[in-house]
């Protein structure tokens, strides 16, 4: 693990804000030239800190109102690989994440629809035919707030 000063701690802040802005404008900002910013920047990224830039989509403007989170348990009969589970889960264009957690269930799914029928349609048709699916549970978002907590996300 490398030492991480209170610039690098402010620098990781901002880019998870918005990570486009420029080594430029972020070394104007914290008084670093942009070479020394860049440096900085990269250091953060060899070291596997900063891993890429994330793009994020208004799922909602693009016609997907529903986001709902399913809680999987696996059915132990048939003994389905969790490799097979997450390859067929995954291939689902309306599943955003798959987590394997701990706990009650062994999954957590993000899942967009366009409306509850169509949730409905992708549960019945596609979630519930996966190899291995048992038990679900459905929470269905209703708002979402971003805080900041200790890693600045």
């Amino acid at each position: 693990m490398i030492e991480l000063d209170d610039i690098d701690h402010q620098l990781i802040k901002a880019l998870v804000r918005d990570a486009r802005q420029s080594a430029s404008a972020l070394g104007k900002r914290f008084g670093l030239s942009q070479p020394a910013t860049w440096r900085r920047i990269r250091r953060l990224e060899d070291a596997g800190i900063v891993m890429g830039k994330r793009l994020r989509l208004d799922a909602e403007k693009l016609g997907f109102g529903v986001t709902v989170f399913l809680g999987i348990k696996l059915a132990r009969k048939g003994g389905v690989s969790l490799e097979d589970f997450e390859r067929a889960v995954s291939a689902i264009p309306e599943v955003q994440t798959v987590e394997h957690v701990l706990g009650l269930y062994d999954y957590r799914l993000r899942v967009v629809a366009r409306d509850l029928p169509d949730f409905e349609r992708v549960l019945r048709r596609r979630i519930m035919t996966l190899p291995g699916a048992g038990e679900v549970e459905a929470n269905v978002l209703l708002s979402e707030e971003r805080l900041g907590g200790p890693l600045g996300l």
